[in-house]
């Protein structure tokens, strides 16, 4: 993966990453069954790139402005205990999870439409990233744009190129 030296080393010191759910873990999607149920689809990949993001030492967070129960589900499956669902203010979601221990600096923040820029603009992140199919003000607020789109295994790519920034990656 070749990558623009600004954006290594933005990514060499990242300590935590802020995920938007919706179009970033998922395609953005939501399907309603009849009796109102409401379904997401996560990539395994993403999990597993969670894990090892984990296992070195990188905090993950999820703030989302939407209330699901999968969210929450998919949190305790990858034990991250850094959660803000129903976010009016991102901004002052992210605010909370530093209240809660999340990394006051050094973080990337992961997004794809105009709710995540106030995130992008909060003062503990330093890496923008979105994904190709964003709004356009994500994109041009983004320092890092993944080839993968939403819920396609996006943090594949964010896992190389953090942990190889970081000199962790050994694959």
């Amino acid at each position: 993966m070749e990558v623009d030296p600004q954006v290594q080393q933005l990514a060499s010191v990242v300590r935590g990453i802020i995920f938007d759910i919706d179009g970033i873990l998922t395609d953005g999607r939501i399907i309603y069954t009849d009796d109102g149920h409401e379904l997401k689809q996560f990539h395994v990949r993403d999990g597993a790139s969670i894990k090892l993001l984990q296992q070195h030492d990188i905090a993950i967070a999820f703030v989302t402005g939407r209330r699901s129960p999968m969210v929450a589900r998919r949190a305790r499956e990858l034990d991250i205990k850094f959660v803000q669902q129903g976010a009016d203010s991102k901004a002052a979601a992210v605010q909370a999870l530093i209240a809660e221990g999340f990394p006051a600096q050094d973080n990337a923040a992961v997004g794809d439409d105009l709710q995540d820029l106030p995130v992008f603009q909060h003062d503990s992140v330093g890496l923008c990233i979105s994904v190709p199919d964003a709004h356009p003000a994500a994109l041009q607020a983004a320092h890092f744009i993944t080839n993968r789109r939403g819920g396609d295994g996006v943090v594949v790519e964010i896992a190389e190129l953090i942990l190889t920034a970081q000199g962790k990656w050994v694959f």
